[in-house]
């Protein structure tokens, strides 16, 4: 990475601080994680905006230009001057929080949420999130393949049983940062964290919740094949046993996980933490006082895809509706690509970004969207070896039918692994 774009890196680091428009049917779930959806509640057309959206979202997905260092990041306003509804949103750290809050709703109403594969499933099979009419969204023909529902093969976080449950947002890897001055030579395997003799023993960190568990074994599928793992997140009993033998052991040699992204900038920071697994955005902030850098290891990664899905019980669901369209346009997906440090999955947005990186930074500054800090943005190939989060199920996808381990089990034995 040449000086020019390390230093834009760094100074993107201080900035990152009754027209009820829906169908009559009900959703009928027939599980909790998974199964088919038998009546899919769809909306099909959009109406006469109401007077506010109540949205979940995580933090950096829907900037007002009030943040700290954020002034000139807002897609917000524009929004709401142009369809009058206000926008409210509350933020979520983790998938388990947005999808209790959807349910719950702790005195509110959620419109929509922000949801990354490993909630979209859950709340698909629990019927919270409706479908919708693809014809609504025109920007749907310019989604990058693997994610456009019409063919695409790497999709089903958002598409199921033929319906489509949302609007393709941003998607980006978890890959492996590590401090570029202890960490020497340059890491090429995740084998330096989940190796108990690694000698980063004890200054190791992990991503604090039970879908990590698919990182252990997409690192089994390289280096123990006989176990015969095609897809990390559809593990059957002795897969999954041996995915969680590998974090057990890796307990050990880790310094401390992390679910809050500072955390793990922090630890970058204070040197307590020397590789691990990351987010664009903590490589981001952490650079700005560490000497840090990632790489994408030779076992690949895992990553996410969020889609903007909009409630089965929403009471806005037209504010909501023009919210996810919205969403899609490339010239927001671009601004939430420099200030959040991710890939959006409408592929106009690439150029777009890549335009208003040199608007913002000067030339030279447009070089990082071809990197993977922003997800190779357009990059099909690098999109289609990234294996994106989605909710585990006992139906393995294959003819194994329903041996798989199911994600409330995954939850369990995350409790074991970090007891270990």
């Amino acid at each position: 990475m040449n000086k020019t774009v390390r230093t834009w890196f760094v100074v993107l680091a201080t900035l990152a601080i009754v027209a009820a428009a829906c169908g009559n049917d009900d959703t009928t779930p027939s599980g909790e994680t998974g199964g088919a959806i038998e009546s899919a509640k769809t909306y099909d057309s959009i109406g006469e905006t109401e007077d506010s959206l109540e949205l979940i979202a995580w933090a950096g997905y829907v900037e007002d230009g009030t943040s700290e260092g954020g002034e000139d990041f807002d897609w917000v306003t524009p929004f709401e001057d142009e369809t009058g509804c206000q926008v409210n949103v509350t933020y979520g750290d983790t998938s388990d929080e947005m999808v209790t809050l959807m349910r719950q709703g702790g005195g509110t109403v959620y419109d929509g949420l922000s949801a990354s594969g490993d909630a979209s499933n859950r709340l698909i099979a629990g019927g919270d999130v409706g479908a919708i009419d693809p014809s609504l969204f025109p920007e749907f023909e310019n989604v990058i393949g693997p994610l456009n529902p019409d063919g695409g093969t790497n999709n089903e976080h958002y598409v199921v049983d033929g319906n489509v449950y949302g609007t393709p947002y941003m998607y980006g890897p978890n890959f492996l940062m590590y401090n570029t001055k202890e960490v020497t030579p340059a890491p090429t395997s995740w084998d330096v964290t989940f190796e108990t003799d690694s000698p980063y023993a004890g200054s190791i960190t992990v991503y604090d919740s039970p879908i990590f568990i698919a990182d252990a074994a997409m690192y089994l599928m390289a280096h123990n094949p006989d176990l015969g793992i095609t897809d990390p997140y559809e593990l059957s009993q002795d897969q999954f046993d041996a995915a969680v033998d590998l974090l057990k052991a890796q307990a050990g040699v880790v310094v401390r996980p992390w679910a809050l992204y500072t955390d793990e900038i922090d630890g970058f920071v204070d040197g307590s933490m020397l590789v691990g697994t990351a987010w664009p955005i903590n490589l981001s902030l952490a650079e700005l006082d560490a000497p840090v850098d990632a790489v994408i290891p030779s076992e690949g990664v895992t990553g996410w895809a969020d889609t903007w899905m909009i409630s089965a019980n929403a009471a806005h669901p037209n504010c909501m509706l023009k919210w996810m369209d919205w969403t899609m346009q490339p010239e927001v997906q671009a601004e939430v690509a420099v200030w959040y440090g991710a890939a959006g999955s409408n592929t106009v947005s690439c150029d777009a970004t890549r335009d208003l990186l040199v608007d913002f930074y000067g030339e030279g500054a447009d070089e990082a969207v071809d990197t993977v800090r922003y997800g190779n943005c357009g990059d099909v190939e690098f999109l289609d070896s990234i294996h994106l989060w989605k909710t585990p199920v006992p139906n393995c996808g294959d003819d194994r039918g329903n041996v798989c381990i199911d994600y409330s089990e995954w939850t369990q034995k995350w409790t074991e692994i970090q007891g270990a």
